[in-house]
Order: C-alpha cells, then structure tokens, then sequence
C-alpha cells in the first residue's frame, strides 16, 4: 500500500513540473516572436525577384496593410531606409486581443 502511494505521488509531483516546464517554455517563445524581423529577415522570405527592394505584390502580413504609409517616396517599393523611418505600431497591452 505504502509503494502504491508513494508511486502516485511521484508520478503527481513529475507531471506537475513537465507541466510549469512547458508553460514557461511556450512564456519564452511569445517574447521572441513579438520582435520585428529585420529588413534582411524580409527579403530573405519575401523579396521574390532578389532586388533588395519589397514591392506590394510580394509583401505579406500586416506590413501589407501598411505599405503606404512606409513607402514614403510613393515608389511602389519598401527599401531598409523607409522601413527604418517607418512609424513604429503601437503595441498592444499584454491580455489584449486584437480588434
């Protein structure tokens, strides 16, 4: 009877810490993907012609909402000194949803 209880409180205590292991683990990667990728990031994975510049047609995500207000020359393209002086958005306060 005592190894029987004694097994269950183990195996309570060692599923207890895999549980916090993982949900501190998952708090970590929220902060990582919070930060902008860089303008070298966004060509590598969007600059489909290799020109150094990001037109319209290749921009995806919420940058795209955005692609007048950081094309500030009003050429058709984002270049890493537009996107640089570009307003940054606002961030959100943590526990907030998007509207």
């Amino acid at each position: 009877m005592k190894l029987h209880k004694l097994k269950s409180a183990i195996l309570a205590f060692g599923t207890v810490l895999l549980m916090t292991n993982t949900s501190f683990g998952q708090s970590d990667d929220k902060r990582e993907r919070r930060e902008p990728p860089t303008f070298k990031e966004l060509l590598e994975k969007m600059d489909a012609n290799e020109d150094g510049k990001l037109s319209k047609k290749e921009i995806k995500g919420p940058l795209k909402e955005h692609f007048d207000k950081v094309d500030a020359d009003e050429d058709g393209f984002i270049t890493e000194e537009e996107l640089a002086k570009a307003p940054k958005p606002k961030r959100r306060k943590a526990g907030q949803g998007r509207n």
